[in-house]
């Protein structure tokens, strides 16, 4: 049978009964079916779908929706019923269920199609379930329709209450704010179809938290509701929130929350002394520096808005105190800035004032956030030590004064009312006190013995005053001695135990080095210093010294050339005075010592001959002993060189062959043969002639000898017209050519000064004569390099022996 309108074929009938419990009754009510395309007794619902009310007629099918309330009980509820055209009510017909929940949460009667849920229905859990219907022959299990689907859908009941799932909350608001302001938002969950009725539409009140707070029924979000909340009057409150569906109808669900309001501090509260005057006892006694007091303000704010600053205000205060504020106590402490005398002035009166350090404009309608307190404070008299005049004493005396000599005095008194007598000690714990003394009573200070500003300039001592009524109760002052200067020291040249360079080349009239002088005397007493040779000597024929008028001396060369060979050391005594009161002087001796020195006076070998003479050794002796030491070296190099160049035999046997070389058989007539083979016949013929030594000799002698080794004579060369080369090229062919000497190469060695030389010749033959050599200069020597230092020495050693 066809459907209307549909253009095919619906054989089954489907029909859904709806069962609904409420309010603990069971029974059926009428059947509900949901149908999207029929058009018949439609009905809207709150959700927007369709309702349809209608019996249904032989051979038709609804392959909709149908409804079916969740349902949270544990007896079955029926759903529906299955029909098919072809059933003739004679059980042939058998009706099947497929899908979601069938078999276990669905059932279906075979015979009579009818559906009955087996188990409860959450929406929240499943909201619908897809299902298939079918009509097989009972016998020949053959299909008489074709599967139909359909849908259950579970509609939503009001089942479950609003939660606050991040409950319970915890906030925060400043004291003093204004009606009206926010505290917090909260927002409940409601599990149910929100689509559908009102069983999710939430409403908020407040259950407890009246009257200082408020809820928006719709938002959640809660607020102040009352003026000027004291923090310091309450500070903590709890507030009850409750959250009701069916938008707060009777019937519906509540949950609620709890929330835990704290109200902030902010500045609102002055600080406060909890009294106006305030008394204090100090003792004149008491360090500067330290604390005498302490005072506080109260403040009832909490953390920055409670801190103070302390200030004294009046004049007569201040001078004399200072306050300061403790982080932690929030107290002001008083510390004393100068000494206090109960003799001078035996109170103080100081005003105090607290002052917030944080202020918050919202509040100054309240007043200023400060407040005063009088603080008196009393000095209290202590019997103190004695009291010196000055905080330290300066005293001198001069050197070499006579034990008991007056240096100073010291002066104590008693600061008390009572004015004791004050007695005078010396401290015996320090080194200094043994040069001094002190009287007891009146504090004069003398020395014990004569001192020495040389040996010590400043002594530091100190002195202590007691009261004749309280010995134990000491005061202390330190003295400083100056040793004053006299001039009882005579100068000295500096550096006198050094040496003086003197170079052999010096001239008459030359600078050899400037000296200056010392003074163990303060420069007071004749820093400036006079140099002379002394008097009473003959005059130095080999320097004199100079005063350059200004602290220092030079010593200059009388003659023009020294030698060492000739003396090495010379001695020149040297008076030095001072400019004191009365002028002193003192002789140094200073040793000159002679060395060969390069151009511009550069020493060259001052301090190698210096070593030679202190040792006793002689130049000749110490080239001795040199080349005896190079004698021995080239022997011990010579025996290991042998040793390593002597070679292993390649042959060892019992019998030499090199002695067998030539054998003969004849035994030979025993000692008294006389006829035995001469050895010499097996030597090489060429060497049985006389041996040739081989001559290394130097060219000029080779040219003078005789023939070279095959009997001819070498040609005579002239060297000033022959090339060195060509020279040298000759040399070599007969040295090739020399077969005296053994196989092995040589190094023969020429040196060609050339011809002429710019300086000229310097032999003495070329001397005018005896006498106008000694008259010769042979100082420009010395220009041409350290080559010719030598020769110049030994023509100067000449010269002085000609005149000696």
């Amino acid at each position: 049978m066809r459907i209307p309108g549909t253009g095919g074929l619906c054989p089954v009938l489907v029909c859904l009964c709806f069962i609904q419990r409420a309010h603990g009754a069971s029974h059926h009510l009428p059947a509900r079916v949901l149908a999207r395309n029929s058009g018949r007794n439609q009905s809207k619902l709150a959700n927007g779908e369709t309702e349809v009310h209608h019996r249904p007629k032989r051979g038709w099918i609804w392959n909709q929706f149908f409804v079916l309330e969740e349902h949270m009980g544990t007896e079955e509820q029926y759903v529906g019923k299955l029909h098919s055209n072809s059933d003739k009510g004679d059980g042939t017909v058998r009706y099947i269920l497929s899908g979601e929940g069938a078999g276990t949460i669905f059932l279906i009667n075979e015979v009579t199609g009818d559906i009955h849920a087996t188990r409860s229905l959450d929406r929240e859990k499943k909201s619908h379930y897809v299902l298939h219907a079918q009509a097989l022959d009972r016998h020949t299990e053959e299909a008489l329709e074709p599967k139909s689907e359909f849908i259950i859908k579970v509609q939503d009941i009001n089942d479950n209450a609003p939660q606050f799932p991040d409950g319970p909350f915890v906030a925060t608001v400043p004291e003093m704010s204004d009606v009206g302001t926010s505290v917090l938002q909260i927002t409940a969950t409601d599990a149910d179809d929100p689509t559908y009725g009102n069983s999710a539409r939430i409403v908020y009140s407040i259950l407890q938290g009246q009257p200082y707070f408020s809820v928006d029924p719709k938002t959640g979000t809660i607020r102040t509701a009352l003026a000027n909340m004291d923090r310091e009057a309450r500070e903590h409150y709890i507030v009850v929130i409750q959250a009701k569906d069916m938008a707060g109808q009777v019937g519906g669900l509540s949950g609620s929350t709890v929330i835990n309001v704290t109200l902030t501090d902010v500045n609102d509260n002055p600080p406060k002394f909890p009294q106006k005057n305030y008394q204090q006892y100090v003792p004149e006694s008491a360090q500067v520096g330290k604390p005498v007091g302490k005072i506080k303000a109260n403040d009832e704010d909490l953390g920055v808005n409670a801190d103070i600053k302390y200030s004294i205000i009046n004049s007569e205060g201040a001078n004399m105190f200072s306050i300061a504020t403790d982080k932690d106590t929030k107290e002001g402490i008083i510390t004393l800035r100068k000494p206090l005398n109960y003799e001078r002035k035996k109170t103080y009166t100081l005003h105090i004032e607290g002052t917030n350090t944080h202020s918050d404009p919202r509040f100054s309608y309240l007043g200023s956030f400060k407040d005063t307190a009088t603080l008196k404070i009393t000095v209290g008299d202590v019997d103190e030590a004695p009291v010196f005049s000055l905080d330290y004493y300066i005293m001198d005396v001069y050197e070499n004064s006579p034990g008991g000599t007056e240096v100073g005095a010291v002066t104590a008194r008693d600061p008390d009312s009572r004015n004791s007598p004050v007695r005078y000690y010396m401290d015996k714990k320090e080194s200094d006190h043994i040069y001094f003394r002190i009287d007891e009573i009146s504090g004069v200070i003398r020395t014990t013995q004569p001192l020495d500003r040389e040996d010590t300039a400043w002594h530091n001592i100190t002195v202590m005053a007691s009261e004749v009524d309280n010995p134990g109760l000491l005061s202390y002052i330190p003295v400083t001695v100056q040793v004053l200067d006299v001039n009882d020291n005579a100068p000295q040249v500096a550096a006198a135990d050094e040496e003086v360079i003197v170079c052999e080349s010096t001239r008459a009239g030359q600078p050899i080095q400037t000296i200056s002088a010392v003074d163990k005397d303060d420069f007071a007493n004749g820093q400036r210093f006079s140099f002379a040779l002394p008097s009473q000597m003959p005059v130095n024929p080999n320097f004199t010294l100079k005063d350059n008028e200004d602290s220092t001396a030079s010593i200059v060369a009388r003659r023009r050339r020294f030698t060492h060979l000739t003396q090495e050391l010379y001695q020149l005594p040297v008076v030095v005075w001072d400019s004191g009161e009365p002028s002193l002087s003192g002789t140094s001796t200073l040793t000159l010592h002679v060395c060969p020195c390069q151009r511009h006076g550069k020493i060259r070998m001052c301090q190698g001959e210096a070593f030679l003479s202190s040792a006793g050794l002689s130049t000749g002796a110490l080239i001795a002993i040199l080349l005896c030491i190079v004698i021995l070296l080239a022997i011990v190099v010579l025996f290991v060189t042998l040793k390593r160049s002597k070679k292993e035999p390649l042959i060892i046997s019992e019998e030499d062959i090199r002695e067998n070389v030539v054998t003969y058989d004849d035994e030979g007539g025993g000692e008294e043969d006389t006829e035995a083979f001469d050895i010499i016949a097996l030597r090489n013929p060429a060497a049985a002639e006389e041996l040739k030594f081989r001559r290394d000799v130097r060219p000029e002698a080779r040219r003078m000898c005789g023939g070279g080794p095959r009997g001819h004579r070498s040609p005579s060369l002239q060297l000033d017209e022959v090339d060195v080369h060509e020279f040298i090229k000759q040399r070599l062919v007969e040295a090739n050519m020399d077969t005296s000497g053994p196989p092995y190469d040589s190094l023969q060695t020429y040196a060609y000064e050339g011809q002429g030389s710019p300086t000229g010749s310097i032999s003495p033959l070329d001397s005018p004569g005896t006498g106008a050599q000694s008259e010769k200069d042979y100082h420009y020597l010395d220009d041409w390099g350290p080559q010719f230092q030598k020769l110049a020495e030994l023509y100067a050693e000449a010269e002085m022996n000609m005149k000696t």
